[in-house]
């Protein structure tokens, strides 16, 4: 197992119970830049972690750090403050409005978010909307979906939505990235295009932690690779050198490597 020396992300003896199961067991992980991709069978707390980590779950041990400072047991709302936000196996999309309108509210600190403001409506306040405006059709062009910003949300593919929920992540301007199975039940030109912006968004900056379960495509797209097995970190490392574990081998891609 290699460690990251300066880690984004530092998880230390995280624990989650659900009565008499434990899903997470005194788990340590460290996660640097870059693309890194998660793995490891149904029930090994691949999801749970994640909910532990962004605040939709309170762990009931352990510490996590990101970015230097504590965010252990803070809300989702405080941890996206951070920079630090995820997204779902099931997108979060609000289905009656348009995609424009999902976009248009992602966006952190608008003055309209503010009571005095929203009262006021100044020029700071159409500046505000007109830049939010701004960002949100670009973040459409960017990620593909600028023919559909007047569609409602809910008449989107599950491509779409995979899309839709990513540009709204992005647009809070995040520093790193939890992706929870971005591809399932993606066609595969949909799931190339995702790819393909996670390694832009890569190269200005981004960093991720990726839960997908098609092996070959953690192994082609992550430059690091951590297994789970048991509410524990496994193994982690290079992907060569996780896909020739034999411990890797046996507990999860059998035949296939």
């Amino acid at each position: 197992m290699t460690e990251i020396q300066n880690p984004i992300l530092d998880v230390q003896g995280l624990e989650k119970h659900f009565g008499g199961i434990t899903a997470i067991g005194g788990l340590d992980m460290r996660v640097g830049e870059g693309i890194t991709g998660l793995i490891g069978p149904n029930g090994a707390g691949k999801t749970t972690f994640f909910n532990c980590v962004t605040g939709a779950l309170t762990p009931d041990a352990g510490r996590v750090a990101f970015a230097d400072g504590d965010i252990t047991g803070k809300r989702p709302s405080a941890v996206a403050q951070e920079g630090l936000v995820r997204t779902f196996q099931i997108p979060r999309e609000l289905p009656e409005m348009t995609v424009r309108e999902n976009l248009q509210l992602a966006p952190r600190g608008q003055s309209g978010e503010r009571l005095a403001q929203a009262w006021l409506r100044g020029d700071e306040f159409a500046d505000d909307e007109r830049r939010v405006r701004e960002k949100a059709a670009e973040m459409a062009e960017f990620l593909e979906i600028d023919h559909v910003l007047d569609a409602k949300a809910g008449t989107l593919s599950g491509g779409q939505r995979k899309l839709l929920e990513l540009a709204r992540v992005l647009l809070t301007e995040p520093d790193m990235i939890l992706l929870d199975e971005p591809l399932a039940g993606v066609n595969p030109t949909l799931e190339q295009k995702i790819l393909d912006r996670i390694h832009d968004l890569e190269s200005q900056g981004y960093s991720f932690l990726f839960i997908e379960h098609d092996i070959d495509v953690i192994m082609e797209t992550c430059e690091r690779v951590v297994v789970m097995h048991q509410g524990q970190v496994l193994t982690s490392g290079e992907p060569a050198d996780v896909k020739s574990d034999d411990r890797v081998i046996e507990a999860y891609l059998g035949e296939e490597v």
